[in-house]
């Protein structure tokens, strides 16, 4: 993966983060994408079929077939429904930490106690949209504390491309989210 910088954006998602040992290396890239869970790469899968799904929505609207856009909005619901509940499976209370900020080279939460710089982890982070979670390592590149409290920034290091895809997807849409309500509250 690239050191490419992308925006973050402030929201507040479920991040599990597991602190690796000290001497600890990453895998290889074939050996990461092989211990990536099932879930994670079925959530992969399916944020990819979502990427069809609006396009057959937009040829179907043209032909005026509300009917069966209708249909593939409920398959669509039910679908993720059923994965949400999947990958909640997946979430480890123990090393749950909800983010402050995320993009697609980067997140920040808060935690009691500092991390070193360069500290190894590994994450799952879990999407509300596109409905996805992700599978990753990183380290920590910044460590600040604010009212007693350490916020954690850690940079991805070992992360498909198709995961960054739909962290680029999930900050835009959380983007629009805020621009469209900022339009909402100057129209008031």
């Amino acid at each position: 993966m690239s050191d490419q910088e992308y925006f973050t954006v402030h929201y507040s998602m479920i991040a599990n983060v597991e602190l690796l040992a000290e001497e600890a290396t990453y895998p290889s890239f074939n050996q990461f994408e092989a211990e990536i869970p099932a879930p994670f790469l079925v959530a992969s899968e399916f944020s990819s079929l979502d990427q069809l799904n609006d396009s057959a929505r937009s040829e179907l609207k043209s032909h005026d077939f509300k009917h069966v856009i209708q249909l593939l909005d409920t398959q669509n619901s039910k679908l993720n429904l059923l994965l949400t509940f999947m990958l909640s499976q997946q979430d480890d209370p123990a090393l749950r930490r909800k983010t402050i900020t995320f993009g697609a080279s980067q997140f920040s939460y808060t935690a009691s106690e500092a991390l070193a710089l360069g500290q190894k982890l590994r994450i799952k982070l879990f999407l509300d949209h596109p409905a996805a979670a992700i599978y990753c390592y990183g380290s920590v590149s910044e460590c600040t504390e604010d009212n007693q409290q350490h916020v954690i920034t850690v940079k991805y290091d070992l992360l498909r491309d198709l995961d960054q895809d739909l962290l680029i997807k999930a900050a835009l849409y959380q983007q629009q989210k805020l621009l469209r309500q900022r339009s909402l509250n100057r129209e008031k």
